[in-house]
């Protein structure tokens, strides 16, 4: 477990995974800032006109896009690990279990399609749901923030990378067998997620992290 934290690190400089990784880091980029700016241009426009009214309005929009963006980086960390998914798991195997065969009973597009996109939908609106705990108990806000973040990541990303291997169902159940690691490693990266910069690494590291944990099982790695 603590191997599959560590070994994505080395590897952060090789040609295979920087591409995966700068992609990553871009995606999350985007993300961030579209929040950043949607959340300050609905403030300008319920504020409208000029003035010190517009003006607060347009720091205050700032301000809220800032914290929307972290409350709800899980869900879009997600989403953009589901876009390089298939490029970071095959940059880590090609280096580190070059044996394996090509995945070839994996589940297919449409069913990871609509398993990247249902976890997604179902942590932002967990979020969501926590926002107003948030605003008026920030420490517990902050805690259960934390822990949906670790058990989302966790599972998220293990079984999207499972599920290049094995259908969904069976990817859930080997999950499930190695809840206690899965959700250990999803911890790290919901902790990862807090840190400014840092946490634009969250959707790739992460995926190279569960790549491991799935071929590091005590039954071996996973054909």
């Amino acid at each position: 477990m603590i191997a599959s934290l560590v070994m994505p690190l080395s590897q952060v400089l090789d040609r295979g995974f920087r591409g995966p990784l700068l992609k990553g880091m871009a995606g999350a980029v985007l993300a961030l800032g579209a929040l950043v700016w949607a959340t300050g241009w609905a403030m300008d426009t319920l504020a409208g006109g000029t003035g010190w009214l517009a003006a607060a309005a347009g720091v205050l929009g700032g301000l809220a896009g800032l914290f929307a963006a972290f409350w709800l980086f899980v869900p879009f960390a997600l989403a953009i690990a589901g876009l390089f998914l298939d490029e970071t798991a095959e940059a880590v195997e090609r280096r580190h279990y070059p044996l394996l065969p090509p995945p070839h009973r994996g589940a297919s597009l449409a069913a990871q399609g609509v398993f990247n996109v249902a976890l997604a939908l179902k942590v932002l609106a967990l979020n969501l749901v926590l926002l107003p705990v948030a605003l008026l108990l920030p420490l517990l806000g902050g805690a259960l923030l934390w822990v949906v973040a670790a058990v989302s990541l966790g599972h998220g990303l293990f079984e999207g990378v499972a599920q290049r291997r094995m259908p969904v169902a069976e990817a859930r159940r080997l999950r499930r067998r190695r809840e206690f690691s899965v959700v250990t490693v999803g911890a790290a990266m919901a902790t990862l997620a807090l840190l400014p910069v840092a946490n634009l690494l969250v959707p790739v590291l992460g995926t190279a992290a569960m790549t491991h944990l799935l071929h590091r099982g005590a039954d071996g790695p996973v054909a």
